[in-house]
């Protein structure tokens, strides 16, 4: 009965750890459906039910401890890496980072059933200086729960899962066009952002020099501060004159409108200035083409030698002094 779900899965000993490493290592791998096969041919008595667990906690006790020790060694760094893909990095990281304040490593007995959290807690535990035994026991019992879940699951409907099994060996065909197109697709929306971003980047930045020439030549230039953005730079001081902003807001129905003389110029912490590629993309979107990113960003401009403040302008001073308008599509106002 259990044959075509072996067939499809071909789930092993070592291909089970593989593929629960993989998941713990941020690859697009579904672990929990290979755990559901393991657990129901453990019912059939082809694996071994204790064994499966063993394997889906030290796959996922392997994975971890790599993103610990990066932790450990980069800080905060890592929690960039891994948020900056993000549709909010700056919430990403602060989400993570108020759960784990308030649970401390509590927080990896569930963090594999919360999304987005399991990937940020096992480097924050490193961040924050947990010992390296006290990770792995938090860690153990999580991986554990989380692999007994749907281990069992697979047991307890085993037959189901089989006939699923052979339904899919029938309609193979189908079912890879599926699931297969909308994956493609979306990997190709994620490659031409990406695209996006790089080509921005090339052609559209500005160094801390040419920036502070225009600044002080009195150029019509707006500059934003996409610190706020990042995780762990609030109250951090930026160029003089621009405007530390949420670029998350860009994803709410407004339009701004910017004059055609004034350019805008994007800084960030990010490597390679992705935040600021990102938000100039984002910026393009609704209508803002004149847009600029400093190459190096903050700390390209102070290592020149250029000043900073604390005190930043406001949006309402920015809007003022260019004459840029945000307008609500919703209500029509102007902000």
């Amino acid at each position: 009965m259990l044959d075509p779900l072996n067939h499809a899965f071909r789930v092993s000993y070592l291909i089970l750890w593989a593929v629960v490493f993989a998941r713990q290592a941020c690859l697009p791998v579904p672990a929990n459906l290979f755990l559901l096969a393991a657990g129901a041919l453990a019912r059939g008595g082809e694996l071994n039910m204790p064994l499966v667990l063993v394997i889906g906690v030290l796959g996922c006790l392997a994975g971890d401890l790599v993103w610990f020790e990066a932790g450990r060694h980069w800080g905060r760094q890592i929690i960039r890496v891994l948020c900056v893909f993000s549709s909010d990095p700056h919430y990403c990281a602060q989400r993570a980072h108020n759960i784990y304040a308030r649970w401390g490593l509590r927080s990896l007995i569930v963090a594999k059933f919360i999304p987005g959290l399991d990937a940020v807690t096992p480097p924050l535990a490193g961040i924050e200086g947990s010992s390296r035994l006290a990770f792995l026991a938090y860690d153990s019992l999580g991986s554990l729960l989380w692999s007994v879940l749907y281990a069992f699951l697979g047991y307890l409907f085993a037959n189901r899962l089989a006939v699923i099994a052979a339904s899919t060996a029938r309609s193979g065909d189908a079912l890879v066009a599926a699931v297969g197109i909308p994956l493609a697709f979306y990997i190709a929306r994620r490659v031409w952002v990406m695209g996006q971003m790089l080509r921005h980047l090339r052609l559209r930045r500005i160094t801390p020099a040419v920036l502070h020439n225009k600044i002080t030549s009195a150029e019509q230039v707006a500059i934003v501060d996409l610190l706020s953005f990042e995780e762990g730079h609030e109250g951090h001081s930026g160029i003089p004159g621009a405007v530390r902003m949420d670029p998350a807001r860009l994803r709410s129905r407004i339009r701004v409108v910017t004059p055609e003389n004034v350019g805008m110029v994007l800084y960030c912490s990010s490597s390679g200035e992705l935040t600021s590629a990102r938000v100039a993309v984002a910026l393009q979107k609704i209508g803002i083409s004149n847009v600029w990113v400093l190459e190096g960003g903050l700390a390209a401009w102070k290592k020149e030698g250029f000043p900073v403040t604390v005190h930043l302008s406001t949006s309402s001073e920015v809007t003022e002094r260019f004459g840029i308008k945000i307008i609500e599509i919703d209500s029509g106002a102007t902000l």
